[in-house]
C-alpha cells in the first residue's frame, strides 16, 4: 500500500501499523516452515506483536490527538449565532438615546448579583421579580444578557456542543423587562440594557449607590419584602443605584418555590410586566413557522402576541427528563412541594405529601408519580384530562428527552385515541432560534387550550403565570 504523503510524518509513523503490510519474515531451511511461520505473523494475535504496536511514541501522539478529534466533534455539530442583530436592536431603542432628553431623568437600578449558568426560567422568573420591583418603586431596570458564561470566549461548551455563552434578552422576550415599551403605564421609566447603564453610570464608584441585602426580610410574604425594598429606595437620590446582594439573593429559590409569592399575585399580574409581557419576534417567528404542525383554527391565533385565544384542541404537556432522574428523589428526601404559583388557589390539582411523612418508600413513589411518570402513568393522565375537555385531540410534548425516547409514548397516544402527537423534537428552528428553543416551547404551551405541567419546574410556573396573566382561566392548568 503507498504511504500517506499528505499526513504528518509523526502521525503517519504513529499509524503505520495500520497502512502496510508484515515486513520482517523468520528465515528457515524449510519453505514449508517459512510459510507457515509467515501466516503466523501476519494472522495470529501473538501478546509480543501486540504490545510491540504500542510504542511510546505511537501512544503518546495518539493521547494528543483525543482532544483534537473531540474538538472536531463538537464544531461539526455547529458554530453558534453572535446575535449581533438584536444587540443592534436593543442599542437603538429610544431610551438608549443620549441625544434625547427626557422631561424627568430616570433613576436607573442594576442587580449585578442576578442570576448566571441556571436555565432560562430560573433567570426569567428572577428578572420578572426584579423589574417589578423596579416599577413599583419608579425606577428604570437594568436588564441584562440571559448569560451561561463569563468566559471572555463568545461560547462555551455544553453537552459536547458549543453554545452562546450570552444571548441578549430581547432574543427571548418582548415587553417592559427587556426594555419594551408600557402602553398600561406609558409615563413609568424604561428598562435599560446593562451596556448603556455601564456608558450613563460608569466611572467613580461615588456615581452609584449601593443597597446590601443583608437586612432584607427574606423569609416574610411577597408583599413585605417588596414594601421592604420599596422603602429602601425611596430615599435614594442618586441616579444610579446597586444592589449588593452578597449576602443573600434578593429573590431566592426558596422564595419562588413557596407559597409566600402568592401575596404578590394580584398587583403582579396586573402590572405591566405581565399584561406587557411578549415572547421575543424571534420566538413568534419560530411559532408561526410550524403553524402546520400546530394545526390552528386561525392564523391570527399566532401571528397575535397578546391573543386570548387558545389552540383548540391541543394540549401541552410538559414532560421533564434529564437531571430530573436524580431530581425527582432529591425532592423527595426534602419534602419538596410545588413551586409557589403552582400552588395558586385557583389551580386544580393539589400535591399532599401528608400521609407519606413518616414511609420513606411510600413518599418517594408518590413523588415519582407526579414528578418523573411512567409512560402508562402519562397516558392515564391525559386521558382523565380529555375527558374533562372532550375537545382535546392533539398533544404538544414539551420535553428535553431524546426524539426516540418518545416513541413508545407517541405509540400508546395514538391507541389510546389521540389524533397526534407532536414533541419539542420535531419543531423547525434556524440557528437563531435553536438556542432560543426553550421559549418557543413556552410560547406553544401558553397557547394551548389545556397545559398539563410538572408542579416542581419552574418552565411549568412560568407557564401557568403567563396563562393566567392573559386571563386563561385556572381550570385549563393541570399538573401531572
Amino acid at each position: 500500500m503507498k504511504a500517506v504523503s499528505w499526513m504528518p510524518r509523526s502521525v503517519r509513523g504513529a499509524l503505520s501499523w495500520t497502512f502496510r503490510p508484515e515486513e520482517y519474515v523468520l528465515l528457515t531451511a524449510s519453505p514449508s516452515a517459512t510459510r507457515a511461520t509467515v501466516y503466523r505473523r501476519r494472522h495470529g494475535c501473538s501478546w509480543r506483536g501486540f504490545l510491540r504496536m504500542f510504542t511510546l511514541r505511537r501512544v503518546l501522539v495518539s493521547v494528543t490527538l483525543v482532544p483534537v478529534f473531540l474538538l472536531l466533534a463538537i464544531i461539526c455539530q455547529g458554530v453558534p449565532p453572535n446575535y449581533d442583530d438584536i444587540r443592534m436592536f436593543q442599542q437603538r431603542l429610544p431610551q438608549h438615546s443620549l441625544s434625547v432628553t427626557p422631561a424627568h431623568q430616570p433613576q436607573y437600578i442594576r442587580f449585578p448579583g442576578h442570576l448566571w449558568g441556571f436555565g432560562f426560567n430560573n433567570v426569567l422568573q428572577e428578572a420578572i421579580l426584579m423589574s417589578y420591583l423596579a416599577h413599583v418603586s419608579n425606577l428604570s431596570f437594568v436588564f441584562e444578557d440571559y448569560t451561561w458564561s463569563h468566559l471572555p470566549l463568545p461560547w462555551t461548551i455544553y453537552d459536547f456542543a458549543l453554545r452562546p455563552a450570552r444571548i441578549p434578552l430581547n432574543a427571548l422576550i418582548s415587553g417592559p423587562t427587556a426594555g419594551g415599551p408600557m402602553p398600561s403605564a406609558p409615563n413609568a421609566p424604561r428598562a435599560v440594557s446593562a451596556e448603556f447603564y455601564a456608558h450613563v453610570c460608569g466611572g467613580p464608584e461615588s456615581r452609584r449607590h449601593v443597597i446590601s441585602s443583608l437586612n432584607a426580610p427574606n423569609d416574610a410574604d411577597g408583599v413585605v419584602m417588596i414594601d421592604w425594598w420599596v422603602d429602601q429606595l425611596a430615599s435614594v437620590q442618586e441616579p444610579c443605584i446597586e444592589i449588593d446582594s452578597s449576602a443573600h439573593d434578593v429573590f431566592d429559590r426558596h422564595f419562588f418555590g413557596n407559597p409566600r409569592i402568592l401575596s404578590l399575585w394580584e398587583s403582579l399580574i396586573k402590572s405591566p410586566m405581565l399584561t406587557d409581557f411578549a415572547w421575543s419576534p424571534l420566538v413568534q417567528a419560530a411559532v408561526s413557522r410550524n403553524f402546520a404542525l400546530l394545526q390552528p383554527e386561525s392564523a391570527k391565533d399566532l401571528y397575535d402576541a397578546h391573543s386570548r385565544k387558545s389552540l383548540a384542541g391541543l394540549v401541552a404537556l410538559h414532560l421533564r427528563r434529564g437531571d430530573y432522574k436524580r431530581h425527582c428523589p432529591n425532592l423527595a428526601e426534602w419534602g419538596a412541594d410545588y413551586m409557589g404559583i403552582n400552588q395558586h388557589q385557583s389551580l386544580p390539582d393539589r400535591f399532599d405529601r401528608s400521609p407519606y411523612v413518616n414511609d420513606t418508600d411510600a413518599r418517594l413513589s408518590y413523588y415519582l408519580d407526579h414528578c418523573w411518570p411512567s409512560t402508562e402513568q402519562v397516558v392515564e393522565r391525559l386521558r382523565e384530562v380529555r375527558n374533562e375537555y372532550p375537545g382535546l385531540r392533539r398533544v404538544y410534548v414539551l420535553s428535553n428527552e431524546w426524539a426516540w425516547s418518545l416513541d413508545g409514548l407517541k405509540s400508546a397516544l395514538e391507541e389510546d385515541g389521540w389524533d397526534d402527537l407532536v414533541s419539542s423534537a420535531d419543531i423547525v428552528l434556524d440557528s437563531e432560534q435553536k438556542y432560543v428553543a426553550m421559549a418557543v416551547d413556552m410560547a406553544i404551551a401558553e397557547k394551548a387550550e389545556v397545559f398539563i405541567g410538572n408542579g416542581f419546574s419552574s418552565l411549568s410556573s412560568n407557564v401557568v403565570m403567563l396563562r393566567m396573566a392573559k386571563g386563561m382561566e385556572g381550570q385549563s392548568n393541570r399538573f401531572l
